[in-house]
């Protein structure tokens, strides 16, 4: 089983940036498209950004493109999600998730999860 675990949330002001990461391990990363999703108080899971398995396909919510970058490294069995220029709006649960080779935005399509890691984005 692949277990996946999140880190690099925190406290960043608007217009500030935060790197997050997600560990993988237990079975063969590169054999998963990752995706993150984020979840705010009150509201439903959303997707974020996709990258496939050898990060030739990468694609984003609209609300993420242009401010967020996924990236992976499989020797290092890890996925990136770089984001720039927070906004409030931002301020949620994210989530890594492993699921088809090529990526894909929907959620249920995602074998594994991550335990979350908080975002909150305020001045």
């Amino acid at each position: 089983q692949l277990q996946l675990v999140e880190s690099g949330g925190g406290l960043v002001q608007p217009g500030g940036s935060l790197r997050l990461s997600c560990a993988a391990s237990g079975l063969t990363f590169s054999n998963y498209g990752m995706g993150w999703f984020r979840q705010a108080p009150g509201k439903e899971r959303e997707f974020v950004g996709t990258i496939s398995w050898s990060s030739a396909f990468r694609w984003y919510a609209s609300s993420a493109k242009g401010r967020f970058t996924a990236s992976r490294d499989n020797a290092k069995n890890t996925v990136y999600l770089q984001m720039n220029s927070l906004k409030p709006e931002d301020t949620a649960v994210y989530y890594c998730a492993a699921g088809p080779r090529l990526g894909t935005q929907l959620d249920n399509e995602y074998e594994y999860w991550g335990q979350g890691t908080q975002v909150t984005v305020s001045s």
